[in-house]
């Protein structure tokens, strides 16, 4: 076990290098000059060149790679062109708003998936499968930032209860606000993170759906199922205690993936409600052309996006004693 994750995270490195080679190649052909958005539309050719050069962006492009490697060795991601910071001081007070809207979004997605593609299995055939399955297809087909605009004009515009824009206390503030007496800082919180994580769940929790339905179906045709209703087992401890945990763990690996997808779908959300993680930083970024701050932000989410990888791995291999991780 510990030698696999010792190879897992040296894995990172050749991961990091290659996401960093393809970003910097990206960002070598997409148009835009940061000195002349930095600079704005009255800057003459002369002041945008002199930029250029103290940016160093009229360096060979080996040149620049070569240093921002440099760079990363000594734990440097460099300094935004346009908030003049270093990117890891960004990135870190960012990322924690990012992380958070995914993880609860996450825990949205499995906990509607697993309802109903249980539901749907156990049902199958009948009006509740028919009517569970559509609102699956649904989610699959809803572009994230039309769900969103809805459901923020339906609870927040329409009806008021919820807020339409930004964030509350970290969830970790809020927790201990509440024990301290103080509950309402919690469901501010709650308030605020509900409409963005709901939105951005709805893709994931149809995908899971979908599969969970899959996979009960065929675990519920299997012998041992049969069995443990013969024994006079109740309905609900035969579905619950036997199929659906033979049932999740091809779901395991999927639901990680599916916090990969969270993490991009975050760009999107985090625009519409004004969340201020690294979604809203991702898109200032890339339309102020700020090229170290780009890099960092891809490097990040690939980085995270290994690491959760490993940990539904590790899961995986200790919810079924069959694998066996080498």
């Amino acid at each position: 076990m510990v030698a696999y994750v010792i190879r897992r995270l040296l894995l990172l490195i050749p991961m990091a290098i290659g996401m960093v080679v393809v970003t910097f190649g990206l960002l070598l052909i997409i148009p835009g000059d940061p000195a002349a958005v930095l600079l704005g539309q009255d800057a003459t050719p002369e002041a945008i060149e002199t930029l250029r050069n103290t940016l160093g962006l009229n360096d060979p492009w080996y040149i620049r790679l070569w240093d921002y490697f440099a760079s990363l060795l000594q734990g440097d991601m460099g300094r935004s062109i346009f908030q003049n910071q270093p990117v890891s001081e960004i990135i870190l007070g960012r990322l924690g708003a990012t992380i958070e809207l995914a993880v609860v979004a996450l825990i949205l997605a499995t906990l509607i998936g697993l309802t109903l593609g249980v539901l749907a299995a156990i049902r199958q055939g009948t009006w509740v499968d028919t009517v569970t399955m559509l609102f699956a297809q649904l989610g699959v087909s809803m572009p994230v930032y039309w769900l969103g605009l809805l459901l923020m004009l339906l609870f927040a515009v329409q009806l008021g209860w919820l807020p339409a824009i930004g964030r509350g206390v970290p969830l970790p503030e809020a927790f201990l606000a509440a024990i301290t007496g103080r509950p309402q800082v919690l469901w501010d919180s709650i308030g605020h993170i509900a409409l963005p994580a709901l939105a951005l769940a709805a893709n994931s929790a149809a995908i899971i759906s979908r599969l969970v339905r899959v996979s009960m179906l065929e675990v519920l045709r299997e012998d041992f199922v049969r069995t443990a209703y013969a024994k006079g087992l109740r309905k609900g401890r035969v579905v619950i205690r036997h199929a659906l945990r033979n049932a999740l763990l091809p779901v395991l690996s999927v639901i990680g993936l599916r916090f990969g997808a969270l993490l991009g779908g975050a760009v999107l959300t985090e625009s519409i409600f004004a969340w201020p993680g690294l979604g809203q930083l991702t898109i200032a970024a890339i339309s102020q052309r700020d090229l170290p701050l780009i890099q960092g932000i891809v490097l990040t989410f690939a980085i995270v996006f290994a690491l959760v990888n490993l940990v539904v791995d590790l899961l995986y291999a200790a919810v079924d004693p069959r694998i066996r991780l080498g």
